[in-house]
């Protein structure tokens, strides 16, 4: 499989995913590719994204790196999962206005949370950051009062997570 991965939330004609929403302009805009290893993602994050001066905000690595596994998560298994705990470790600060990729992977399937991990890596292939983190399964019907979502979105997005979506 090659291109753009698009994620089943993408049914859902207005979504706003911080995260991977072409509708969010105050997001990300993440989109992402298949990689031998599990997901990827590339970005150059600019000065909306910045800490000290010059550098991108920790928090923002965080995110991009939820964002993939969460995802990798819902394309590989096609069930949503929400994050119970995340870990990022930071090897060098990343700086703005330059280019980056995350991939991720998942762990192997054992009982309980899922698990997954992500690596950040400059445009010469050093590793900046690390992050792994445990997801919990849901059903969409078990936490249908906690999404804004119309029933036929919702109807939608499940028959996207059952059949997959294809790039």
């Amino acid at each position: 499989m090659t291109g753009t991965v698009r994620v089943p939330w993408s049914v859902i004609p207005d979504y706003h995913c911080f995260g991977c929403s072409p509708h969010n302009a105050g997001g990300l805009r993440l989109r992402f590719t298949p990689d031998p290893a599990g997901l990827r993602t590339d970005f150059t994050l600019g000065r909306a994204f910045e800490s000290y001066p010059g550098v991108v905000h920790g928090g923002m690595i965080g995110v991009i790196a939820d964002e993939l596994m969460g995802n990798l998560i819902v394309l590989a298994r096609q069930h949503p999962a929400f994050t119970v705990s995340q870990r990022t470790r930071f090897l060098t600060p990343l700086l703005i206005d330059r280019d980056y990729h995350c991939v991720a992977t998942l762990a192997e399937p054992a009982p309980g949370p899922i698990r997954a991990s992500a690596e950040v890596r400059d445009a010469d292939g050093a590793v900046c950051a690390t992050s792994t983190a445990s997801y919990q399964p849901f059903e969409l019907a078990a936490v249908r009062h906690q999404l804004t979502l119309g029933d036929d979105e919702v109807a939608l997005l499940a028959t996207a997570l059952a059949n997959g979506v294809q790039p």
